[in-house]
């Protein structure tokens, strides 16, 4: 148990399945408030939902589409309305959308792939930060890629830019609200195995990431999960702002 993490609100947002979800599950056996965000998959964010209450935690569950900063505001206020308060905001909803070479690019693409990842984000931190000063602090932790150093995989481009915007913000912010007691940091997950892999790599494309990793597989949303924690908890990281903290068995050592 991370003792600080006990009674903390914690809005997640994507948290109906892969890295979100095992972050929720973490956050509620640590006894925390959490808001399970989903957007299409209301089955699978009231699964992890139960599971939070089952291990300790308490849970509400809410809906938005993050590409609207409108709902991203309303999603902020529904946690707020339901717990009081909110500690620790993390930005997990992303995507790649589509893989695609530079010349089939569009302009609606990027507009969608830069309003998921990057729009979002904003959105919910701009929304979070007047209720985490008013309670004298908070954490928001955001989640880039290692995509976001090395440049992705094949046609992933606008995916890969998209998350060094949000490992660049990430920095910009921390300096901007550290002054009202919020800390801003992230986490890059490298190849991780969930639903973005299953809908966007080929089992081909999947070994040859392997074959990268110095630990020679995969990695798990489990493995993700401390990154998390530390990265809430005061307790633990009350000294750390401005950084990214990389979970990828070694693929790209900073």
């Amino acid at each position: 148990m991370i003792e600080d993490l006990a009674g903390q609100v914690v809005l997640i947002t994507g948290a109906s399945t892969g890295i979100g979800a095992a972050a929720a599950r973490g956050f509620g056996a640590n006894r925390a408030k959490v808001a399970v965000h989903y957007n299409s998959s209301r089955d699978e964010a009231e699964k992890v939902a139960a599971d939070i209450r089952a291990s300790g935690g308490e849970a509400i569950v809410v809906q938005g589409d993050v590409t609207s900063s409108e709902a991203c505001r309303a999603i902020v206020e529904q946690t707020v309305a339901k717990f009081g308060r909110l500690d620790v905001l993390i930005n997990n909803a992303g995507g790649l959308v589509q893989r695609v070479p530079v010349e089939q690019l569009t302009d609606e693409l990027f507009d969608q792939v830069l309003h998921l990842n990057v729009r979002s984000a904003l959105a919910c931190i701009a929304a979070a930060a007047p209720h985490m000063r008013k309670a004298g602090g908070g954490a928001v932790i955001n989640v880039t890629s290692v995509a976001a150093r090395h440049g992705g995989g094949t046609g992933a481009v606008l995916y890969a830019g998209s998350k060094g915007f949000v490992s660049t913000m990430t920095r910009g912010l921390a300096k901007e609200l550290v002054k009202d007691g919020i800390r801003v940091n992230a986490v890059a997950p490298g190849v991780i195995y969930t639903p973005f892999h299953e809908r966007y790599s080929t089992p081909q494309l999947l070994e040859a990431f392997k074959a990268t990793i110095p630990m020679n597989r995969i990695g798990t949303p489990d493995e993700c999960t401390g990154a998390f924690l530390y990265l809430a908890s005061r307790q633990m990281s009350g000294y750390v702002t401005g950084q990214i903290m990389e979970v990828n068995g070694g693929q790209y050592m900073p």
